[in-house]
């Protein structure tokens, strides 16, 4: 009588696509629970219960263990608490950059390619003659064949310096970046979730950085009452606060990073949905959040002229549109002699990538 033969099990289209469609919706509620596994499964759960996402052949059973087979859950051998794993916080940089950017290739060597000639990756069209210094693989061989023939004939061929030709190519440049997200507690208020997009997009500039200009630096800091830096893998968690804005902090910081920065392009960018509303004054604070506070405004406005002496351009995404805030952005701007954007949560990835690639040519001395 022939047993049971037991095989490796090897899963189906359909438990793939389960996997798929629940993983989607998983990685989401991990944002919404500030990275607690458990709490996003207990989500998860209720959803499949109202809404039948798993199904017969695949169901949450399946789907947690697979998260734990495929590296995405970590679970803690004395207390069996689940986390996040490094594989999911990559994973899901690379869903926002997908959501926020489109599908973008890996670059090469990932520096940014700027209109002037020099040192660099990627050949363009000019050529001119050789000289002392220029690099051998930068010599267009075909060319100086061809130069070869002509200066010496075919029937005694030799090839003279004269005769090389080099085909030059654009210059690449490495650019340092400080994004200041905004965490003060009215970028959940008025019914409006603003803090997520802004999440989204940073995490897709991250992602956009460590793939296609791993040469960049970026450097991610938050400020509320205070200001302070954080990692990537923070990103996906990050929380508002019971806070009021210190722009003034944040801005701060931020120069102190660019100025250990060896890149010669340096930038920040600020997104935010307010005005500066606070600053630290010893062990307190000096906090007004109506109107136009000048003292607050004022300290703001000098770090934004510093900034400016330092060659360090601000562009500042304003979530907002009143008209009040508008008065101090322009103020603002025109200090820095920076940029800023008034858009919608839809829009702020369009216009902080494009901004990112415009920036790339500048201040390339």
């Amino acid at each position: 009588m022939r047993g049971h033969i037991f095989s490796k099990f090897i899963p189906g289209p359909e438990d793939e696509k389960g996997f798929e469609q629940l993983m989607n919706l998983f990685l989401q509620l991990l944002q919404y629970t500030n990275g607690d596994v458990a709490e996003a499964l207990d989500w998860l759960t209720q959803l499949d219960e109202q809404h039948k996402l798993s199904s017969d052949a695949y169901g949450m059973g399946n789907f947690i263990q697979d998260l734990k087979d495929k590296g995405y859950i970590k679970e803690n051998p004395l207390d069996g608490t689940l986390s996040p794993s490094s594989k999911t916080n990559q994973t899901i940089r690379k869903n926002s950059l997908e959501e926020v950017f489109g599908k973008l290739k890996k670059g090469g060597k990932g520096n940014h390619a700027t209109s002037k000639v020099g040192p660099g990756d990627e050949l363009n069209s000019d050529s001119r003659k050789f000289s002392f210094g220029d690099s051998l693989d930068q010599i267009d061989i075909t060319a100086s064949i061809h130069n070869a023939q002509v200066n010496h004939g075919i029937e005694d061929f030799k090839l003279s310096e004269d005769d090389l030709e080099i085909r030059e190519k654009d210059l690449k440049t490495q650019t340092s970046t400080v994004l200041m997200i905004d965490i003060s507690h009215s970028m959940i208020l008025y019914g409006e979730d603003r803090i997520t997009p802004a999440k989204k997009v940073a995490m897709a500039l991250a992602e956009l950085i460590k793939t296609r200009y791993p040469k960049d630096t970026l450097d991610i800091i938050v400020f509320g009452n205070d200001a302070w830096p954080i990692e990537v893998k923070d990103l996906p968690y990050l929380q508002v606060g019971p806070y009021h804005t210190n722009t003034y902090a944040g801005l701060e910081l931020a120069l102190d990073i660019l100025r250990k920065r060896k890149n010669i392009n340096k930038q920040i960018f600020m997104i935010t949905d307010g005005k500066p509303t606070c600053l630290k004054e010893g062990t307190g604070y000096y906090q007004n959040s109506f109107g136009l506070d000048r003292k607050i405004i004022n300290k703001t406005l000098t770090m934004a002229a510093q900034a400016r002496r330092l060659n360090i351009s601000i562009t500042t995404f304003m979530i907002a549109s009143d008209p009040y805030l508008q008065k101090f952005v322009r103020e603002f701007t025109e200090t820095n002699k920076g940029k800023a954007y008034y858009s919608n949560l839809n829009g702020l990835g369009d216009f902080i990538f494009e901004d990112f690639e415009k920036n790339r040519k500048k201040n390339i001395r």
